[in-house]
């Protein structure tokens, strides 16, 4: 694949870039550089590894193809700032999920980095208390607002848990974050803030979020996601299960699946149906689907049966290579 190729892949499936010409700055010189240009991604260890991370772990994979080496933070500090549990129960869920991340497909060359690795530094600490002093209480409190585990009565950790992450692209050197769009708030309080610091703004990368199987948010505690390593019966029994009401795509999971998950993957898909229900129908865009679809040219019934078909051939090689991992 070339880098034209890569850098198409990457627009169309993500959700925006901040800012596209200074990427393609970063892409243009880096032909120039012995230093390839860094992209990272945070992920607090947090349950399982489900499909609505797929969209951020097919970014990096395009990423890397263009060039850039890759840095999957383990942010195991974030998590129990964040009250996902204690450390051990943390540490234990993080190497589960680099398994999972290193079978979705990313390269050997992956650097996976422990937080807790360099977060305790006392150079770290400071810069993190220097940020403190530029950022308003209600920035840092707004910055959480999609990510905080309690909604009601916050903890003040979930204040220092931005500061931190805009550090860690610092920390870290980092050319491009990338996250999901709830992500946006802290990325953009970094791109603002580190400069007044004396470090480069990153240039920022946000994935569409999945809602989960249920028309919700997804969600690792509500159960309402399809993990990667589930087997291929329950995936088409949460899928069998799923909200898809007819006509309707706006809300629809079912739907966001085939955006988000297999036409990225595929390019295409081909719904099987009986010849008395119109037979089989092609189609080589999520547009064209969708369109069908609100019409009423597509039954959910026939929309999740071929969905769960097609996610298990997504998921099928991941399940493969977490076998032999494991």
């Amino acid at each position: 694949m070339t880098d034209s190729e890569s850098m198409n892949r990457l627009e169309r499936n993500v959700e925006e870039i901040i800012t596209e010409e200074e990427l393609k700055e970063v892409l243009a010189s880096k032909s120039k550089s012995k230093k390839k240009p860094r992209a990272y991604v945070g992920f607090e260890p947090s349950g399982s590894v489900h499909i609505g991370h797929l969209p951020i772990l097919n970014t990096l994979i395009e990423l890397q193809r263009l060039g850039f080496h890759i840095i999957v933070l383990l942010a195991d500090i974030h998590a129990y700032l964040n009250e996902k549990g204690n450390f051990e129960q943390i540490k234990e869920t993080a190497d589960y999920n680099k398994r999972c991340f290193e079978a979705a497909g990313l390269s050997d060359e992956t650097e996976f980095i422990f937080g807790s690795s360099f977060q305790y530094d006392e150079e770290y600490m400071i810069n993190v208390l220097r940020l403190a002093t530029i950022t308003t209480e209600k920035r840092a409190r707004r910055s959480m607002d999609e990510l905080s585990r309690s909604k009601e009565d916050r903890k003040a950790s979930q204040m220092i848990y931005p500061l931190m992450q805009a550090v860690d692209i610092a920390f870290l050197d980092i050319d491009v974050a990338v996250g999901g769009i709830d992500q946006r708030k802290i990325h953009m309080l970094a791109r603002e803030n580190l400069p007044r610091l004396g470090f480069k703004p990153p240039i920022c990368i946000h994935t569409p979020l999945l809602i989960g199987l249920d028309g919700e948010k997804m969600s690792s505690s509500k159960g309402n996601y399809i993990a990667v390593d589930d087997p291929e019966d329950r995936v088409e029994k949460q899928i069998n299960n799923s909200f898809c009401p007819p006509k309707i795509a706006e809300g629809n999971p079912i739907l966001q699946i085939d955006k988000d998950t297999i036409f990225p993957s595929t390019g295409e898909m081909t719904i099987k149906r009986n010849d008395k229900y119109g037979g089989d129908a092609h189609y080589d865009s999520y547009e064209k689907l969708e369109h069908d679809y609100v019409q009423g040219k597509l039954h959910p019934s026939d929309l999740k049966a071929n969905t769960s078909s097609y996610l298990n051939e997504v998921l099928e090689p991941i399940r493969k290579k977490l076998r032999k991992i494991i």
